[in-house]
Order: structure tokens, then C-alpha cells, then sequence
């Protein structure tokens, strides 16, 4: 294989995980679980430090179980003061790492959250095999309790 077509088979491969992340924000920004489900693999490297007073975080492995968190996420916090910000958007082929800021309101305590987020996606055959997000779980936590 020549250095052109290696060049060239890199570039198909970043813009095809490019593609299946702008779809992955675009079906999250419309609450489209149902294309999310389709998005993500049967089968996902799901990474979100677990906290046991934040409802929405916990374990997740199956397409349906990911595409729920964002259904879980909406049901406790105001949908009207979610906020997300994307400072950075890196493809590197198959694996896509987005930087940004996020905050919310929980809904039963009024209480709001905020910081900066991580989030590494990894796109095999058009799908979502690895969701790893880092995030303020800290002030997520706190804003939780009452």
C-alpha cells in the first residue's frame, strides 16, 4: 500500500467516525433516543465514574441502556436550563474526543451544576463502541442532595 492510499483510507475512516459523532450530538440535542439506540453498538465500553447520590449515573453496556441515559438525565434536571458547550472536536480514526462545558438544575432540589467535561467516543462499522465521559461529578453529586 502506498503512502497516498494509507493517507487516504486514514481520512475515510476519520471522517466516517467525524459523521456518526455529528449524528451522536445532533440525536442528543433532539432527545432522538430511538436514533440513539441505532447509534450506539450492541455491545458499549461504557465509562462514567458511578455515583450513588446522581440518579442518571450508573452502569451501562447495551445500545438501549445508553440511549436511556439521556431520557434519565431529562427526567431529573430542567431541560430549559441544560446547557453544553464543544470547545474542541478531535478525530483521530476511529476515536473522536470532544472538550466542552456543561451545566444543568436538578429538578427535585433547585440546585444547579456546572464544570468542564471529557468525552471519548470510539466508531467501529458506523457505531458507538466506546462512550467514556469525565465530568464535575462533584458538583453534579452536590447539586443532587437536598
Amino acid at each position: 500500500m502506498s503512502v497516498k492510499s494509507e493517507v487516504t483510507e486514514t481520512s475515510s475512516v476519520a471522517e466516517a467516525t467525524r459523521a456518526v459523532v455529528q449524528e451522536f450530538l445532533a440525536a442528543r440535542a433532539a432527545g432522538d433516543t430511538g436514533r440513539l439506540v441505532e447509534l450506539f453498538a450492541d455491545d458499549v465500553d461504557w465509562l462514567l465514574a458511578e455515583n450513588p447520590v446522581v440518579p442518571w449515573i450508573r452502569p451501562r453496556s447495551t445500545a438501549v441502556e445508553c440511549a436511556a441515559q439521556f431520557t434519565e438525565l431529562m427526567e431529573h434536571t430542567v431541560p430549559e436550563d441544560a446547557r453544553a458547550s464543544v470547545d474542541a472536536f478531535l478525530v483521530d480514526g476511529t476515536d473522536a474526543v470532544l472538550t466542552g462545558h456543561l451545566s444543568g438544575t436538578v429538578r427535585t432540589t433547585g440546585k444547579s451544576f456546572e464544570g468542564p467535561f471529557a468525552l471519548r467516543l470510539t466508531v467501529e462499522d458506523g457505531r458507538i463502541t466506546r462512550h467514556h465521559l469525565y465530568e464535575n461529578s462533584l458538583s453534579i453529586a452536590e447539586a443532587c442532595v437536598a
